[in-house]
C-alpha cells in the first residue's frame, strides 16, 4: 500500500480557444461594419432658408384627372391629345417664360397620360419640370 500523499497537477487554463473566439469575433465585426466614404474635395455648401422668396415664379400647372382629362393653371383642354396639351402649355409658357411646369397627376390615371405631359412639355420647351406628390402616410 503506497501512502505517500499524491501529487495533484495544478489545474491549467488554455488561453488559445478564448483568443481564437476573439479573432473571430474581431473578424466578424470588420466584415460587416460599413464604411462612410468621405468625399476627397471639401466643399462648404451654400445656406439657403426655407421660406419662399418674394417674387417666387408661379409653376405652370398641369393637372391631369383620374379620367385622363387635362387641365393646365385650372383650365381644362378640349381634348387630351399631345398637340392640344403642348399648345397649352406654350401659351402658358409665353404668359411666364420662366415658368417651371409642375405635373399634378392623379394616382388613378393611366402612365400615358404623364408620358403624354411629359412629352408636351418637352416640345414647348419647358425644361424645368417637376411632378407633385403627396407624402405617404406611415401604416
Amino acid at each position: 500500500m503506497n501512502l505517500r500523499p499524491r501529487r495533484q497537477d495544478e489545474p491549467e487554463i488554455t488561453l488559445t480557444p478564448l483568443i481564437d473566439v476573439v479573432f473571430l469575433m474581431l473578424i466578424f465585426f470588420m466584415v460587416s461594419t460599413t464604411f462612410l466614404r468621405q468625399a476627397d474635395l471639401e466643399v462648404t455648401l451654400p445656406e439657403a432658408s426655407r421660406e419662399p422668396t418674394e417674387g417666387a415664379i408661379e409653376p405652370i400647372e398641369l393637372a391631369i384627372n383620374a379620367d385622363g382629362e387635362f387641365f393646365v393653371n385650372g383650365r381644362a383642354l378640349v381634348n387630351s391629345q399631345l398637340e392640344t396639351v403642348r399648345r397649352a402649355l406654350e401659351q402658358a409658357r409665353d404668359e411666364a417664360p420662366d415658368a417651371p411646369l409642375l405635373i399634378r397627376a392623379d394616382a388613378r390615371t393611366t402612365h400615358q397620360n404623364v408620358v403624354t405631359a411629359m412629352d408636351a412639355a418637352s416640345q414647348a420647351n419647358l425644361s424645368r419640370l417637376s411632378i407633385a406628390t403627396v407624402p405617404q402616410a406611415d401604416e
